[in-house]
């Protein structure tokens, strides 16, 4: 593995640890080149409660392409109105180490504007 990747993942691992001790549902984010994928895992990570991604056809219909900030922010609506239908409302947001810009934030706004709190 790559430096930059075992930094990005030790990021992730404090993070991680941050979000166990909160108690709350953890919205992890992972980032491709190519694609996104969101989950949405119960507070003690044993089982996803919902999940989006951009292979899915209800979020790359009307999509240009699949690895850019309009993608990101459709996969965001998308998961939260699944959560919302889970009877999830709060959630800690897990970035994965990724810094907070781009296709990350651009998932978190979207998420947040359709009703989830972070």
């Amino acid at each position: 593995m790559s430096i930059k990747n075992d930094a990005r993942l030790r990021r992730a691992r404090s993070t991680r640890a941050h979000i166990r001790k909160l108690g709350v549902p953890r919205l992890s984010v992972l980032r491709t080149g190519q694609h996104l994928y969101a989950q949405l895992f119960t507070a003690d990570g044993d089982k996803v409660i919902a999940a989006a991604n951009t292979l899915q056809a209800d979020v790359k219909d009307g999509l240009k392409s699949r690895n850019n900030v309009d993608a990101a922010a459709k996969v965001g609506r998308i998961l939260a109105e699944r959560a919302k239908a889970a009877g999830i409302e709060k959630v800690a947001f897990d970035r994965s180490g990724y810094r907070y810009h781009g296709r990350i934030k651009a998932l978190a706004d979207a998420a947040r504007e359709a009703g989830l709190q972070f």
